[in-house]
């Protein structure tokens, strides 16, 4: 199990609501603390990598399976 510092469930969310809830958890917490972030859009994956890339924080694991995708993003 990856530790985390603070979870954003965005499930039942479509966008830009899951990147939104992202950037707001992102303010929240500390460098180098990690946010996970639960979704059920399929396209959260491609907003989530163009704003960590654009940000510089790092995607530390992705889970995806049937029916929701699971991100551990660590800020930098």
């Amino acid at each position: 199990m990856i530790e985390f510092d603070l979870e954003v469930d965005a499930s039942g969310l479509q966008c830009p609501l899951p990147l939104l809830r992202l950037k707001k958890a992102i303010m929240e917490i500390n460098s180098g603390s990690v946010v996970k972030v639960i979704a059920t859009d399929p396209a959260a994956h491609l907003d989530f990598g163009v704003y960590i890339d654009q940000a510089g924080h790092q995607l530390v694991h992705n889970l995806k399976d049937a029916d929701r995708q699971i991100f551990y993003i660590q800020k930098k």
